[in-house]
Formats: structure tokens, C-alpha cells, sequence
């Protein structure tokens, strides 16, 4: 095919526009998305449930490896209910890859809990995917699987 000044310069146009219009993560976004996971193990580690509301999108699906799958008040009611409790709980080997308004997050879940007179050792992979809404990262959906 024979090009042109024409041809390239209104394919240098087009993609110009496909880049300018698609969304480059800032390097504080990372960092931002880092410390929101961070403080969704505090969170959660001790109960807190204005923190977990705080952090969670409103239309959070929040699925265990058991195969549960729960909504932003299901899941802020179950884990602040004083049934269990976090004895230690790590978010081990973080990995973030933001993606314009969405980040990707994978990690190793490790902990003690006890609920009654039972305890329990998760040891599970998670991803969570965080969405910016209104300029603040929330958390949109989590998944779990066994180790």
C-alpha cells in the first residue's frame, strides 16, 4: 500500500486522539491503592466497620472461598459482628497494576481467627479489583480461593 504525508499524519492524528483519550495511571495512584488495601487488613483485623464502609464501593461483591458471595452491608455486618475474631492477619506479597480507573490487586491472605471455641488458619490467594470513584479508590469486588 502506498502512504502518503496525508496518510501518515491522519494516522499519527488518530493515534494521538486513542491515547489522549485513554487513562494513565499516576504514580500516586499505586501507592494510594497500597495503602487502601493496607487499610482494609487493618480494618477488618480489628472490626472497624466505618473503615470497611469507608473503603468499600456501594455496589461491593465480596465473595469468600467457601463460595459465599456478599454485598457491602452483608459483609461489613458479618465481619464486625463479634462471632469471630482476628487473632493475626497478613496481606502478604501485594502486587498493584492500576489500569486507568481500576486497579488489579493480588495477594497471599494468612491469618489466625476464632470464633467461639474453634480457630481457624486461612490461608487463601485474593484478588481484589478497586475502582476510582469521585476521586477515591474504593473496593468494588473481592474473590478468595484455598491454598
Amino acid at each position: 500500500m502506498n502512504m502518503n504525508r496525508r496518510h501518515l499524519a491522519g494516522s499519527a492524528i488518530a493515534a494521538g486522539l486513542v491515547l489522549a483519550g485513554s487513562a494513565v495511571a499516576a504514580p500516586s495512584d499505586e501507592a494510594e491503592v497500597l495503602k487502601n488495601t493496607q487499610a482494609h487488613r487493618d480494618a477488618l483485623f480489628s472490626a472497624d466497620s466505618k473503615a470497611l464502609d469507608t473503603l468499600s464501593a456501594p455496589q461491593l461483591s465480596y465473595s469468600h472461598s467457601d463460595a459465599r458471595v456478599e454485598d457491602k452491608a452483608t459483609f461489613i455486618a458479618n465481619a464486625t459482628s463479634g462471632k469471630s475474631k482476628w487473632l493475626s492477619l497478613a496481606y502478604d506479597d501485594i502486587k498493584v497494576n492500576v489500569v486507568g480507573s481500576t486497579a488489579i490487586v493480588r495477594f497471599h491472605f494468612v491469618g489466625e481467627n476464632q470464633a467461639g471455641d474453634k480457630k481457624s488458619q486461612p490461608n487463601l490467594a485474593i484478588l481484589m479489583i478497586w475502582q476510582k470513584q469521585s476521586r477515591q479508590w474504593k473496593l468494588l469486588a473481592r474473590a478468595s480461593t484455598k491454598l
